[in-house]
């Protein structure tokens, strides 16, 4: 799991970064320093080059993973954060009448001697390839206006009342707040597999800072 956070952040920065000018007779390079996303204090930053080279399809494509994996990140690290801070879904998980809250959360969730059984996983698995098959797609043909816009027709949420100004405002809150996120989500992750020499888990954690 680690292994496809890190691979998702490093999707992330070449999404947003910018390519190195470097012309040859059989590419042309494309300059993205007026994309969204491109702000200090890092500015336009490709470090790994990828976008070297690259036409504007291939940044589409890095800006929609980009895009995805920040909102996949977000809703990771609430889904880490609230139970830790005692907030879980009322009632039962299952029929045998084991609650939400008696399940741990963070990786333990699901690896662990208190992890969620594999039916409970699979629901879970199934639904999201649900969400990815049906709607969390780009449908061409209706009206979307960026990568990533996932309205497709259908739904809205206001979206059409706001200005130019105001849309490209929200958009950059959500690629930063997905930035922030994928990294937020890695840091829980890696803090949660390493435990500090003379850590006691039954003691809050700011008693060992």
């Amino acid at each position: 799991m680690k292994l496809a956070i890190l691979a998702s952040l490093l999707s992330a920065v070449a999404a947003f970064a910018p390519a190195a000018k470097q012309a040859s007779s059989t590419v042309v390079s494309m300059s993205f320093d007026e994309e969204l996303g491109v702000q200090a204090p890092l500015g336009f930053w490709d470090p790994f080059g990828l976008l070297n080279g690259a036409d504007q399809e291939r940044f589409d494509r890095l800006r929609y993973v980009e895009i995805k994996h920040g909102r996949i990140a977000q809703l990771a690290f609430l889904g880490n954060i609230l139970p830790r801070a005692g907030v879980y879904l009322p009632g039962d998980i299952d029929y045998s009448g084991h609650a939400f809250s008696s399940y741990p959360a963070g990786i333990a969730a699901i690896k662990g001697d208190d992890a969620i059984p594999f039916e409970g996983i699979g629901q879970i698995i199934c639904f999201i390839g649900f969400l990815e098959i049906c709607f969390m797609k780009d449908v061409p043909g209706t009206g979307n206006e960026f990568v990533g816009d996932f309205r497709n027709g259908y739904i809205d949420f206001g979206w059409d009342t706001f200005s130019e100004e105001e849309k490209l405002s929200k958009r950059a809150i959500e690629l930063n707040n997905g930035r922030a996120a994928q990294f937020g989500i890695l840091g829980l992750m890696v803090h949660e597999k390493i435990v500090p020499l003379g850590y006691d888990p039954d003691l809050p954690l700011v008693g060992h800072l």
